[in-house]
């Protein structure tokens, strides 16, 4: 398809959706623009936009698609802006946050307009951020989901899809309120229960100094997705305030359900409440991806020797495995550690744990 996409916001997101769009589209023209002008330079030199736009004014102006890729709250003040340009007749404006219905009522001021705006929120992420993280098979197998307005018709949402093919992702389409609901289920609410989770520890460690070194090893797991950054999901929760107020509720009821089988020592009350969460949990699909990146985690049972951490990482570079962590659960003379690897998708997992089955003996699982 031959047009020109303009890209607001060359971070991971942004980035990686030009360089799919490119990879796609051979005759496609992508503009990036950012407010930091070394991430549009960068873009711009690593080849994942065409050609640099010096504002929004002007990579807008032409635009066929424009792509906003920002937090949510500029996002809002981007479409402001757009409203009052004088855009091509038949541009798409669409964007990548992760709430829905506040950006929707937003572009209303589009849709006096007569400009068609199509929500998105591709549900993929990394480890890492901006622009030189930026990879094509980001989206690869993810949900994305659309979430057009009463205005935009069939026509234009296939459109947009056209343009987005190369994400090799999985559309789905639903309400901005159905949006908000489900990944405020799966995603938002379940970093909001691991924030709390580690305040609980932190108030703890108040009575015992243990806390902190034993919760080095799961508890770190379980709770990883704490460390994302507070001001996006401080943003989040004020956006999503509605739907999160009624999982908070609900989640409390859940709580109060178990303490009451605590105080009755119900046991097979219990068994039954841990068992149905089993059964559920190991029912989930392994090959997708959800609302929350996954981490490829190795876990590897390793002696304790000199070397044997480089002795391992010298054989995954042999093989050309890039990895994106790597850490020590434990390690002490004469018992075997738990050396955990991350890679950034299944597909390096499962060859690094095919490269390290080849050259050594060491036992290993997934997690």
């Amino acid at each position: 398809m031959k047009g020109r996409i303009f890209v607001i916001g060359l971070g991971l997101i942004g980035g990686s959706l030009a360089l799919c769009i490119k990879e796609e589209h051979s005759e496609a023209v992508v503009v990036g623009f950012d407010v930091n002008e070394e991430q549009t330079r960068l873009a711009k030199m690593i080849g994942v936009i065409d050609e640099a736009a010096h504002s929004i004014e002007a990579g807008a102006a032409s635009a066929d698609v424009i792509i906003i890729a920002t937090p949510v709250t500029v996002a809002e003040q981007v479409i402001e802006l757009l409203s009052s340009l004088p855009l091509k007749e038949d541009v798409i404006v669409t964007d990548t946050g992760s709430t829905k219905k506040t950006i929707t009522d937003k572009a209303f001021c589009l849709a006096q307009k007569g400009i068609c705006f199509i929500g998105g929120h591709p549900m993929a992420g990394s480890h890492k951020s901006g622009v030189s993280a930026a990879k094509k098979i980001l989206f690869e197998n993810a949900f994305y989901l659309l979430t057009p307005n009463e205005t935009a018709n069939a026509g234009e949402i296939e459109t947009l899809k056209m343009w987005l093919q190369g994400t090799k992702a999985k559309f789905l389409t639903v309400s901005p309120e159905e949006h908000d609901y489900l990944t405020g289920v799966v995603s938002h609410f379940p970093h909001i229960i691991a924030a709390s989770l580690v305040h609980q520890a932190a108030s703890a460690e108040s009575s015992s100094t243990l806390i902190g070194r034993l919760a080095a090893g799961g508890f770190r797991d379980i709770t990883r997705i704490a460390s994302s950054s507070p001001a996006m999901w401080r943003d989040i929760l004020l956006l999503n305030r509605p739907v999160l107020l009624e999982l908070l509720d609900e989640w409390q009821q859940e709580m109060s359900k178990v303490a009451r089988l605590l105080e009755t020592a119900a046991a097979e009350e219990i068994f039954n409440y841990f068992q149905t969460a089993k059964d559920y949990r190991d029912g989930l699909p392994t090959k997708e991806k959800g609302a929350i990146p996954a981490f490829y985690d190795l876990f590897v049972d390793v002696p304790d020797y000199p070397g044997v951490i480089s002795e391992i990482t010298g054989y995954l570079a042999k093989e050309e495995i890039s990895i994106t962590n790597i850490r020590i659960l434990e390690t002490r003379e004469e018992v075997y550690g738990v050396l955990v690897i991350s890679f950034q998708s299944d597909e390096d997992r499962a060859r690094a744990e095919k490269c390290i089955k080849h050259y050594t003996n060491f036992e290993m699982s997934i997690g």
